[in-house]
């Protein structure tokens, strides 16, 4: 394909997100996070030449190697996958502009700890397995308000700014959006949360249509 192509096939999931943002509002804004986990530094790259500037791993190690090779660009780099508490330190000095996987006060909690020692400040999401599956990581809908306080007032190092699901892992589009719709109803009882992140290749036009303004667009964006 070449940059041309790309470009038009780009700009097809550009208007795919407009076609769903403007269902909720003229004024709805939605940001577009190409996850780039299984892309190589040329395919960022190309997306960047075409205006894309926010990127995310889910790796520490790839989201490393990757800031490093990329040095030279203006790139956002989201941390979108979860976190081991060994790799707290590593993600810390790679100071990214938003980690997206904040799952458990106790997480939060160890988080803090070494922000503090390292006299910094990480703006983070809180994670909702907002469809209860196992196989999920995320603090429950019935607990999300009361982990979501208790980490702003026990974790200061911590700048909370909303909340992040994944879709339910469903055939069915009402189980699917029913999840994006807990997440997003708990988005809202938070009076000053920026960022409600749902959606990603497969069913980003629904999340958006349920109230999110952050999609993780992985495959759909490097067309693979």
């Amino acid at each position: 394909m070449t940059q041309t192509e790309y470009k038009i096939y780009i700009d097809d999931i550009i208007r795919r997100v407009e076609a769903a943002r403007l269902k909720v509002s003229d004024h709805h804004i939605v940001k577009i996070i190409a996850v780039s986990k299984y892309s190589q530094v040329d395919e960022i790259q190309k997306l960047y030449e075409i205006g894309q500037r926010a990127f995310g791993e889910n790796k520490v190690q790839d989201l490393k190697t990757k800031t490093n090779e990329l040095e030279e660009l203006p790139l956002e780099w989201h941390f979108i996958g979860n976190l081991q508490k060994n790799k707290i330190n590593n993600l810390i000095d790679l100071n990214p502009a938003l980690f997206q996987g904040l799952d458990s006060l106790e997480l939060a909690l160890e988080l803090n700890k070494k922000l503090e020692a390292k006299n910094t400040t990480m703006d983070c999401l809180l994670q909702i397995n907002s469809a209860k599956e196992d196989s999920k990581h995320g603090v429950i809908p019935e607990d999300a308000l009361a982990t979501y306080n208790e980490i702003i007032s026990t974790c200061p190092n911590i700048h909370l700014k909303g909340v992040m699901s994944i879709g339910a892992h469903s055939d069915d589009t009402n189980i699917i959006k029913k999840s994006f719709e807990i997440t997003h109803e708990i988005f809202k009882q938070i009076s000053d949360a920026k960022y409600c992140s749902m959606g990603m290749s497969g069913d980003f036009e629904l999340a958006i249509e349920c109230g999110s303004n952050m999609v993780r667009l992985g495959s759909v964006m490097f067309n693979k």
